[in-house]
């Protein structure tokens, strides 16, 4: 479900946008209590923030910065404060957006539409599996703070896996997942590749990740990770 949390004090706005976005498929979610912003967003999982500047109690920013303590969700200010200073400080402190009023309601839908594309298209090309990240558009994974770059590869050979943690990969999936239009991979590479993989975990701290089942083929074994 498309939820957007709208954290905004102006009835008549939240209505609006409110009643705009719900024409389009998105439900919408009004912030009602400003001491419980962490546990609003945890309990309702928005896919998106709407976030005003000129709030009770404290100003956007503050409340900025707090989720961003806890969250990676995509926020998107709208404030009537259209200064370039002001709007430099939504983005420094991790705004994706940030929207002067008044705007144009369709502007707002289509910023909203595609910042959604984005994130999707971001989290095809992230897997994430108890801390460990993989990332195709640097070929590097990394754990805790540090990386190290793959080849081309040894990304594919560890991307499958990941994608079937727990479960056995046979040696011919992994082959077919290095095929390529150059050149036939054959078994020998197959193996110097995996060989390679098991000693770029090493280097971050990960032992025993890749099991090898002998005469069948390999599985990442997820108990091996210390966040498992």
């Amino acid at each position: 479900m498309n939820t957007i949390l709208l954290i905004e004090d102006n009835e008549q706005l939240q209505k609006y946008i409110s009643e705009y976005l719900e024409v389009y498929g998105f439900t919408t979610r009004i912030l009602d209590d400003y001491d419980a912003v962490p546990e609003t967003i945890a309990a309702c999982r928005p896919k998106l923030i709407l976030l005003d500047i000129n709030l009770p109690k404290f100003d956007g920013f503050y409340y900025l910065k707090l989720i961003r303590k806890h969250y990676k969700i995509p926020i998107i200010i709208i404030s009537a404060r259209s200064e370039e200073g002001e709007q430099i400080r939504g983005i420094e402190n991790g705004a994706d957006d940030y929207i002067t009023k008044p705007f144009s309601i369709g502007v707002l839908l289509a910023k909203i539409n595609a910042m959604l594309r984005r994130e999707a298209e971001l989290h095809k090309r992230v897997i994430s599996l108890d801390g460990l990240c993989l990332n195709e558009d640097t070929l590097s994974v990394a754990y805790k703070g540090a990386g190290t770059e793959l080849s081309k590869n040894e990304y594919r050979v560890l991307r499958l896996l990941m994608k079937n943690a727990g479960q056995i990969v046979s040696r011919e999936q992994l082959l077919e997942e290095l095929w390529d239009d150059v050149s036939f991979v054959d078994d020998n590479t197959l193996t110097v590749n995996i060989t390679r993989v098991k000693k770029k975990l090493m280097e971050l701290g990960l032992q025993n990740c890749l099991e090898t089942k002998r005469g069948v083929g390999y599985a990442f074994n997820t108990a091996a990770l210390p966040n498992h």
